[in-house]
């Protein structure tokens, strides 16, 4: 059995170590941790509350709506963070991320990456959030968007498999009389992709969204910081193929003379 220490609440130590009117009931947690002291493996969680890994159960004030929440953290073995919370705020009320207004005691919540018990929010607490969903007519454009980034996702298979043949053709591991088809080859498809991110820039710039689409906008702006990375990884691909096909040209020149 555990005790827990009221001079260390975020350690452990275990029955031999504690004094004797030192305990309280306790509970689970998710993995053994070991005792401060004499470093035993304890198997139940401390005084103070809420261990990394335990779920967090929160009371969520909408308008005129109460939702009862509970917040774990993605990673195992991490604390819960504001934006685990966000994320599943966003599921129960519909209100994307970018719309919310967290406030927790008076206080704008904006430190996504901040573990919830830094900002002290624990079991029981009252979390109260201001946003909108999005319109019928927003919606129907972020389907839009979540298409064509679907599509847009097979550029990045393209460019990592020609990426992987010409890596295999710079290694040797095709014969020198078959490289220079195979370049030629490649040159071919990265031209392709290219032309393909072109084209989505093209549908993605032609979307009108009125100025209060801010999640779409938000959605649109990644999209396109994709597809321009995506070009940019074309030039270098290409780059790197033109200066092999330069190579081989200048290696059968010299074994020509």
């Amino acid at each position: 059995m555990l005790f827990p220490s009221q001079r260390w609440h975020n350690l452990w130590i275990c029955t031999g170590c504690a004094p004797h009117n030192d305990g309280v009931p306790t509970r689970s947690p998710p993995r053994p941790r070991p005792c401060i002291r004499c470093g035993a493996e304890v198997e139940q969680a401390l005084l103070g509350g809420d261990m990394s890994g335990d779920a967090i159960a929160l009371t969520l004030m909408h308008g005129s709506s109460k939702h009862k929440i509970e917040i774990s953290a993605v990673q195992e073995g991490c604390e819960p963070t504001l934006q685990d919370m966000a994320t599943v705020i966003a599921q129960v009320t519909g209100v994307p991320q970018q719309l919310q207004k967290l406030i927790f005691k008076g206080k704008s919540l904006k430190d996504m990456e901040q573990p919830l018990s830094v900002i002290g929010v624990k079991n029981g607490c009252k979390i109260m959030m201001i946003g909108k969903k999005n319109s019928p007519e927003e919606e129907a454009e972020l389907k839009k968007l979540k298409e064509l980034e679907k599509s847009t996702d097979q550029l990045s298979h393209k460019l990592e498999e020609i990426n992987a043949e010409l890596t295999g053709i710079q290694n040797g591991f095709l014969a020198r009389d078959l490289q220079s088809a195979a370049l030629s080859k490649l040159e071919k498809k990265v031209k392709t992709t290219s032309e393909q991110c072109m084209k989505f820039l093209e549908q993605i710039d032609a979307m009108s969204l009125p100025d209060d689409f801010s999640d779409c906008r938000h959605r649109r702006k990644g999209l396109v910081k994709n597809v321009q990375n995506y070009l940019a990884q074309c030039d270098i691909i290409e780059t790197n193929i033109s200066q092999e096909l330069e190579k081989l040209q200048s290696k059968n020149l010299t074994l020509a003379d």
